[in-house]
């Protein structure tokens, strides 16, 4: 029925109302909508204050920089105390591949150890292994300098890397055996009939199928890595070692007057790999999350 009819006939068309669950999604997108601003706000301004001149830091509180300026990233690109920029980059990266490589290796082959190969003391080796999530990192900082330096490694990347490829991180190898556990044992016996050993059983069953938590591990490995200020600022001592969260603190200790402007560029170029990491790998970490894995 029109709309001409509806009002000859004196009746009149019917409102569209808003029901409650209408007005709750409403409600949700705004909380969220806000929440993104919260979050997404410090990128912002870190980004917008790359182009402000060191004039502007204490005295310029908004967004948008006075009198835009690409100094900052000219400056940055020059490097500091004598080594380039891209020298920091490559021993951060040098750093965290070598840290996602032996830790997703690691963390692989204990979990498979832990979850399908039963052997004396299996269950006090996992309880020992689970119990070093509670031991805080700060405890074995002193015994495990004193053995690097004893062994002549401090001022190399070697007490940063050698740990990762010796199942130290709990965590990943307790996501691992739980991946592994929820995988049936079928395949492994049928495997067996076939010949293959337990070499062949985890390089082609067991890898393939637990890809979402060995990319997880990756993931949060090379964030951590990445952004790790304290192991390198105790066994790195020369300024060409320096991995990019070191060399930041260089333009605010060089000189009496801090450099806040390459500060604040160095500091946005060094999230850049890791914004670009994640958001390559995202879904796979949301489907390693949510998985079964983590039942157990």
């Amino acid at each position: 029925m029109s709309a001409t009819e509806l009002v000859t006939t004196g009746q009149t068309a019917p409102r569209r109302r808003i029901t409650r669950r209408g007005w709750q999604t409403v409600i949700w997108f705004v909380v969220l909508l806000a929440i993104t601003a919260i979050v997404i706000y410090p990128l912002a301004w870190l980004f917008a204050s790359t182009f402000k001149p060191n004039a502007e830091f204490g005295q310029n509180q908004s967004l948008i920089p006075w009198n835009p300026t690409l100094e900052n990233y000219a400056t940055v690109s020059e490097g500091i105390g004598g080594v380039p920029m891209w020298r920091f980059f490559l021993n951060s990266t040098i750093i965290a591949v070598s840290a996602v490589i032996g830790t997703v290796m690691s963390s692989a082959l204990a979990a498979y150890a832990f979850a399908r190969i039963k052997f004396k003391g299996l269950g006090i080796f996992f309880a020992a292994m689970i119990g070093t999530l509670l031991l805080p990192v700060h405890v074995v900082i002193i015994p495990q300098y004193i053995w690097f330096n004893q062994l002549g490694f401090v001022d190399t990347f070697v007490p940063l890397i050698l740990p990762k490829f010796l199942a130290t991180e709990a965590f990943f190898v307790f996501l691992m055996v739980q991946f592994i556990r929820n995988l049936p044992r079928d395949m492994d016996e049928a495997a067996r009939i076939d010949g293959a050993g337990h070499v062949r059983i985890f390089w082609s069953i067991i890898v393939p199928l637990i890809k979402p938590a060995l990319i997880t591990s990756a993931i949060f490995t090379f964030i951590w890595t990445w952004n790790d200020f304290l192991a390198p600022l105790l066994y790195l001592n020369s300024p060409e070692n320096y991995p990019l969260p070191i060399a930041l603190r260089l333009y605010n200790d060089q000189t009496a007057v801090s450099d806040y402007g390459a500060t604040v560029t160095a500091s946005f170029v060094a999230l850049i790999p890791v914004l670009l990491f994640f958001i390559v790998f995202q879904r796979f970490l949301v489907n390693g999350v949510a998985t079964q894995g983590l039942k157990g």
